[in-house]
């Protein structure tokens, strides 16, 4: 970190100078050529070397301030990133910087104090959290210092690339959170009555030009217990929090979609069983290799390690906060898989009638 900020008012020293005698000299050329005397010379060259100074330390001190709330924090994090990596799991991150890098700072240090022995801790080795952090961290260190060293410009594209390292920090970081309030059983649930029918056409319609371009054909099924009554027929409802359903349905209709070819097939249907809701993703893509599914829903995971987020795999945690998600509803989650054939994930919840739901919720 003091490394880091040794070049960076290097760096501004050398702007602030090079401005200084640049402007002082024009200044001082400028008055000589209009045929001004020395005393007039000496002033407008003291006036330009005070604007020239001025100018430079106003950047310094604004520079030094978003030095202060974005690289120092980040430097700090990425030090203790690296110690985790190595074993120690008692770093501690200052909150310091802006808001947003506050929060970050705070849900990992609350990620790595969490008690070890645990079946969370155990199932999540802190250094895989840490080799998370460790990348989009180092891409930003890199990309900064880059820029104090004139390898880059900065240059709105780069300013926005490296801020999207920041943005994949904070969706890590709060996918991270989400999954340990689930597995601990503390995430809140806004539980509404749910229907299935307007669920899975919401899903399919936001996936609908996703599909449309990788080629892949889209169709969606709901049976005549879950669909719109008509005759007055009783229908079928989950229980539940809409919000966080679409989000199981929509990170499994991602990878579906991701890892089907141009020319085939994904369907969402959702059907009744009993007393149960069941909705399956199924697709024709490349499979699952059977000694890799075992573990797809494990926190990190990944059929080919070399995938990262920046090819679209995203960072391992979906199809654990998937499989959470669901239990958090009182249900389940499996997958059927075979390669070169097809993946089938099957959820299936508990359904209840209009009547159910209502005298629950009253009883809450």
């Amino acid at each position: 970190r003091h490394k880091f900020f040794l070049r960076f008012v290097a760096f501004l020293t050398l702007i602030a100078l090079l401005v200084a005698g640049g402007v002082a000299a024009l200044s001082y050329l400028f008055t000589r050529h209009f045929g001004g005397d020395h005393s007039i010379a000496l002033l407008v060259w003291v006036g330009g070397c005070g604007l020239a100074l001025l100018l430079p330390m106003v950047a310094l001190g604004l520079g030094a301030r978003v030095f202060r709330r974005y690289g120092v924090p980040l430097a700090d994090m990425m030090e203790a990133a690296d110690a985790v990596a190595a074993g120690n799991l008692q770093v501690h991150v200052r909150e310091q910087g802006s808001r947003d890098v506050q929060q970050l700072a705070r849900s990992f240090n609350r990620m790595i104090k969490e008690p070890a022995g645990t079946p969370n801790h155990r199932r999540t080795p802190p250094a895989d959290v840490a080799h998370e952090l460790r990348t989009p961290l180092h891409i930003i260190q890199g990309n900064l210092e880059g820029v104090l060293d004139g390898v880059y410009q900065p240059t709105p594209e780069h300013i926005e690339a490296t801020l999207e390292e920041t943005r994949q920090l904070a969706r890590l970081v709060e996918d991270l959170r989400t999954l340990s309030l689930a597995e601990s059983g503390e995430l809140p649930l806004v539980r509404e009555q749910v229907d299935v029918s307007d669920l899975v056409a919401d899903v399919a319609t936001s996936f609908s030009v996703q599909a449309e371009t990788a080629g892949v054909e889209l169709r969606t099924v709901v049976n005549g217990d879950l669909a719109p009554a008509q005759n007055n027929g009783a229908r079928l409802f989950v229980l539940g929090d809409a919000g966080r359903l679409d989000q199981v349905l929509s990170n499994l209709m991602a990878n579906a979609i991701r890892h089907t070819p141009g020319g085939g097939t994904v369907t969402l249907a959702a059907t009744t069983v009993g007393n149960r809701v069941q909705i399956r993703i199924a697709d024709t893509g490349v499979g699952i290799a059977p000694g890799d599914l075992p573990h797809i829903f494990d926190r990190f995971w990944r059929a080919d390690r070399a995938r990262t987020h920046s090819d679209g795999a995203g960072s391992g945690l979906g199809l654990a906060i998937a499989s959470q998600l669901v239990k958090a509803h009182g249900g389940t989650i499996q997958v059927v898989s075979e390669p070169d054939k097809g993946t089938v994930f099957t959820i299936d919840l508990p359904a209840v009638g209009a009547e159910s739901i209502e005298q629950r919720v009253n009883k809450d």
